[in-house]
């Protein structure tokens, strides 16, 4: 890891200079299941994600023992390696115009001796551009951290998952969608794919146009039935560019059913697009 921090444990590593592996090894990834996570509240103590990231842990962290903690007491307690710490950072890719500025959701292990950045990466994942508000992604919380536990577990007990071949490995369960629905808020849908009869015409399965509310009472109450869409895009109306992740999720137990991004263009916005529906 460099300056400024991590990289997405799914993404194509190709793109980035954060990091050069997408799968922690099996000897960090043991330290990590021997600490207790520190789930790191930002500083601002106005904004929604400290009450969002305590919900969602509370319901759905069960990987390892947990507490809450400050900023300041990260900066005091990261390099024991008693503790892992979970906490957002921001991230500048390499190769993608400098406006493009993402928030992560980033795990990582204390180590002695080390800076921040030095820290061994279990796994990061997108939340949003950077300071895009919190409640485009906070509902959705529960769902996310299922889905950073479930990765973890799952490399850690299949030794043949690598950078090279997990994107492959999670994008095989796209062919298990067509059995459940999937939830979608229309803000991100491209206009020929924004209603339920659009999208027939590429997708032969059920779809919903819901609102984050009715989305993360689905998670809530676990529903084994519903897959939520996650994707980090710039805000509407803004001049960014860079990369727009997309990724379809379990709602009652965080599996990834679909992954994809692109380079946003005039011709391929930030949004799932037809050719979204066209891969399911």
């Amino acid at each position: 890891m460099k300056k400024y921090i991590l990289f997405l444990a799914l993404s194509l590593i190709s793109y980035y200079g954060f990091s050069q592996k997408a799968v922690a090894s099996h000897d960090e990834i043991e330290k990590f299941l021997n600490t207790t996570t520190c789930i790191v509240y930002d500083s601002d103590v106005f904004n929604t994600y400290n009450s969002a990231i305590q919900t969602a842990v509370e319901q759905s962290w069960t990987i390892t023992p947990y507490k809450f903690i400050t900023m300041d007491e990260f900066y005091s307690l990261r390099m024991n390696p008693d503790y892992s710490f979970l906490i957002r950072t921001k991230v500048f890719p390499d190769n993608t115009n400098k406006n493009s500025e993402y928030t992560f959701l980033t795990l990582v292990v204390g180590e002695k001796d080390k800076n921040f950045e030095e820290l061994s990466e279990i796994c990061s994942f997108p939340l949003s551009y950077y300071n895009v508000d919190y409640d485009k992604y906070d509902y959705k919380m529960g769902a996310l951290l299922l889905f950073v536990q479930n990765h973890i577990q799952i490399t850690y007990d299949d030794p043949s998952l690598n950078t090279n071949n997990i994107i492959t490995y999670y994008n095989r369960n796209t062919t298990e969608i067509g059995t459940k629905i999937i939830y979608l808020n229309a803000d991100n849908l491209n206009t020929d794919v924004n209603t339920v009869s659009k999208i027939s015409n590429f997708y032969g399965g059920t779809v919903k146009i819901s609102t984050p509310d009715e989305i993360q009472q689905l998670i809530d109450e676990k529903d084994e039935n519903a897959i939520i869409l996650h994707i980090v895009a710039p805000p509407e109306g803004s001049s960014y560019d860079g990369k727009c992740y997309k990724m379809l999720v379990g709602a009652a137990d965080g599996k990834l059913y679909y992954f994809d991004s692109q380079i946003i263009t005039n011709a391929k916005p930030g949004k799932f697009l037809k050719q979204d529906f066209k891969n399911l």
